[in-house]
C-alpha cells in the first residue's frame, strides 16, 4: 500500500478539478479524500495500490492533461505519508 498527499495551485478552483480528482481517484480504487483550500489550492491525500496511487499522481500534475481533466496546475507540493490501515471510499468535501 502506498499513501499521498498531493497539494495543487493554479487555476485548480471552480472549474471542476476536484470532481474530477474524486471520479479518478474511485476509478482506480483508491481510498482518501480531496478538498478545496482556503489559498485556492486542491488538495488531495489518497491511498491504495501503488501503480494506482502512481497513476492518480501523474493526472493530477501533467501538463498538458492525457485525461480530459479540468484545470490548468502550474504548480504542486509532494508528500509520501504512511498509509492508514481501514481507509474506504474516496470522498470530496
Amino acid at each position: 500500500m502506498l499513501a499521498l498527499h498531493l497539494t495543487v495551485s493554479g487555476r485548480v478552483q471552480g472549474v471542476g478539478f476536484r470532481w474530477w480528482a474524486q471520479n479518478t481517484a474511485r476509478a482506480l480504487g483508491l481510498a482518501g479524500r480531496v478538498r478545496n483550500l482556503p489559498d485556492g489550492r486542491v488538495e488531495i491525500i489518497a491511498q491504495g495500490e501503488p501503480d494506482a496511487v502512481r497513476r492518480l499522481l501523474r493526472f493530477a500534475i501533467e501538463q498538458p492533461t492525457t485525461t480530459s481533466r479540468p484545470g490548468w496546475v502550474e504548480d504542486y507540493d509532494l508528500s509520501w505519508p504512511e498509509p492508514e490501515p481501514g481507509k474506504i471510499g474516496f470522498y470530496a468535501g
